[in-house]
């Protein structure tokens, strides 16, 4: 099996309260002057072959970066899989990939590494692992999982590893970036990430 990079939609999942960060839209946080979701669309953008935002408030705001944007069928903030669910109906792609919008240090080979764990493996999905535990929200998922997660969120569950586990999944090993999953979460990851210096915008996204 071979995946190629436009075959794959990226899906940016940002339909959260924001409970942790006061109730904020936290792709919409501020960190450096840019929102913290346009650290991730440059990181994520050159990597797939469309780009698709997950967004249950503030849409306004996030359709000016330029990509579709769309809120979860299911009402009252339901979960990622929710996001992932209605990802996968829009998408014409025979897979997406997902990630936060609070993740704003994502490698520049995130789905080169998804895509070959999936592709050296037998599995229906490949899922990250920073080497200590699962990063269950950065996964690359076939479309033909539609009805079967479609059928889990109708019963009612949402627990996103109960999902997974009626699945052949496959790890992608990312031990040696496991920063890469730093996520902002409160205000005090924000300042902390500041103190540090943001990280830099590529090229394609000046």
């Amino acid at each position: 099996m071979s995946i190629s990079n436009e075959e794959i939609t990226a899906v940016i999942l940002a339909g959260g309260r924001g409970r942790r960060m006061g109730g904020v839209d936290k792709g919409l946080v501020n960190l450096g002057g840019r929102a913290l979701i346009e650290y991730v669309l440059a990181a994520i953008a050159p990597q797939a072959g469309a780009v698709l935002i997950n967004a249950n408030r503030n849409l306004e705001r996030y359709q000016c970066f330029g990509h579709p944007v769309l809120s979860d069928e299911l009402s009252d903030y339901q979960g990622p899989l929710a996001g992932f669910h209605t990802a996968l109906q829009a998408s014409s792609t025979p897979y997406i990939i997902t990630l936060p919008c609070d993740g704003p240090l994502l490698p520049t080979d995130y789905v080169e590494r998804m895509k070959s764990a999936l592709e050296l493996s037998d599995a229906e999905l490949a899922v990250a692992h920073d080497g200590t535990r699962l990063q269950p929200v950065y996964a690359l998922i076939p479309r033909a999982l539609i009805a079967s997660l479609a059928q889990y969120l109708a019963r009612g569950d949402r627990k996103i590893e109960l999902w997974y586990g009626q699945h052949r999944v496959t790890l992608a090993d990312f031990t040696d970036s496991a920063n890469a999953f730093r996520n902002i979460n409160t205000p005090a990851d924000r300042d902390r990430l500041l103190q540090e210096g943001p990280p830099r915008f590529t090229d394609s996204a000046e």
